[in-house]
């Protein structure tokens, strides 16, 4: 990747899981002057060994930023993070709040209206493609908030993938909501029917491969589909996380007053898988099915 050919502005990261630690470094290969916090100050090594600086608090990390991105687990930990632990009030004035954790869309817009009393503007910028994506630099950013300041942070967003403005504070949230809902009632549909295949006796690989290029061609049915037939449920993708944002996407239409009966479908499997296999990748929704309906007994 080309260095950036003047420095922009200083930025703060806070958050490196998964997700955060591949997308900050995409920020500093690109040149962009970061600092970086996590609560595991570990998690830190190696892009600091790529030229991140390090900051021992989410507080000094964001005193001298002029961008603040967070990329962490709800909006609980965001609440924490930029208003219990006393960040917003350390921003400097003018400083821009770029929010790329998966939250409510009501919270989205509750902080963004917090920051404003701090002097400070706000996006909520929700991505999707995974830890793949973010190593990439291909990410689906969806994006919401005022264009002045969406405009002022493209170049940032764009060394993480592809963003776009989608709506005012919160709309961000909200189509990122949809593609989980999405995600999530697809996994669970591709699951359904390769264990369908293989009960029946068809071999669910070859499946798979026939239905590749038809109208059941999706992401879904060649990643996840690839996982649930090599029985790789190595985690990509939480499925507490994948839980954890349909249960938003639900709060946010109960709000809006629709029922989304296949969304309610998809957080009960997630939950019981959850809770009879453990927080394995987003594709092991196969398990919970197949605990659901165990083979039949073979008749002698």
């Amino acid at each position: 990747m080309r260095e950036r050919a003047e420095p922009g502005p200083r930025v703060a990261f806070l958050g490196l899981g998964l997700m955060g630690s591949r997308q900050a470094a995409r920020l500093v290969a690109a040149g962009w002057a970061v600092t970086v916090w996590n609560r595991s100050p570990g998690k830190a090594d190696a892009l600091v060994a790529a030229g991140a600086r390090l900051a021992g608090t989410a507080v000094e990390a964001v005193a001298e930023a002029e961008m603040v991105v967070t990329m962490l687990e709800s909006g609980r930990t965001v609440e924490a993070v930029l208003f219990g632990s006393g960040a917003a009030a350390a921003l400097r004035p003018g400083a821009l709040v770029i929010d790329m954790s998966s939250i409510r869309p009501s919270e989205a817009r509750d902080h963004a209206a917090r920051l404003a009393g701090y002097g400070a503007s706000y996006l909520d910028a929700p991505v999707s493609g995974g830890t793949a994506g973010a190593e990439a630099g291909t990410l689906a950013i969806m994006v919401g908030g005022e264009t002045r300041n969406f405009a002022a942070a493209e170049p940032l967003l764009r060394a993480m993938g592809v963003p776009l403005l989608v709506g005012p504070h919160g709309a961000g949230q909200l189509a990122k909501l949809a593609n989980q809902v999405i995600v999530g009632v697809t996994i669970g549909a591709t699951a359904e029917a390769l264990l369908l295949a293989a009960r029946g006796g068809a071999d669910p690989a070859r499946v798979r491969q026939a239905l590749r290029g038809g109208f059941a061609e999706s992401r879904v049915l060649d990643l996840h589909g690839a996982r649930m037939v090599e029985r790789d449920f190595t985690t990509r993708g939480r499925s507490a996380t994948h839980l954890k944002d349909l249960r938003n996407a639900l709060a946010a239409a109960e709000e809006e007053g629709l029922s989304m009966p296949f969304s309610r479908l998809a957080a009960d499997l997630f939950d019981g898988l959850i809770a009879h296999a453990g927080d394995l990748d987003h594709s092991a929704l196969l398990v919970e099915m197949e605990r659901r309906d165990p083979p039949r007994p073979r008749q002698p």
